[in-house]
């Protein structure tokens, strides 16, 4: 049986769709992945998930438990999530600055073929090396010119 990728479609009002582009800005997420996320969490427990107004939580019995629940987590993996966010946002940025130079090197390109200057492909002076070298002799002399 295959796992073929299907397409979900449906409207929001622009607000709910502002909303979810926030949130997706936020998580450094596509707009698609936020549903992937939230469509395989339902699935994962066969619908039971449901969005409950906080004066509505029961926190299990618990009356101190705080809304919304907490996770400790230990300081290093904060600070080794940081460190890869900020590596993220340099490589990030590495890439702009190569796409903008590349794009100056295109356009220069461009811009000195419209110019009528002379471009010599390095696949050219290959195909020029391809003739077969003349062997001089002793008596000959070298002449470069």
């Amino acid at each position: 049986m295959s796992n073929k990728n299907k397409t979900v479609s449906f409207r929001v009002n622009e607000d709910a769709f502002e909303a979810l582009r926030e949130i997706a800005d936020e998580r450094d997420l596509s707009l698609s992945a936020v549903f992937r996320d939230y469509v395989e969490a339902l699935v994962a427990h066969d619908g039971q998930i449901e969005v409950v107004p906080e004066h509505e939580y029961e926190a299990d019995g618990d009356d101190d438990a705080p809304f919304p629940p907490t996770v400790s987590v230990p300081r290093s993996f904060v600070r080794e999530h940081e460190r890869l966010e900020l590596e993220a946002e340099h490589l990030r940025e590495q890439l702009d600055e190569y796409k903008q130079y590349a794009t100056y090197l295109h356009d220069r390109l461009e811009s000195d073929e419209d110019d009528g200057e002379e471009v010599v492909n390095l696949e050219d002076l290959d195909e020029e090396r391809d003739v077969p070298d003349v062997e001089l002799g002793e008596d000959e002399p070298y002449q470069i010119g």
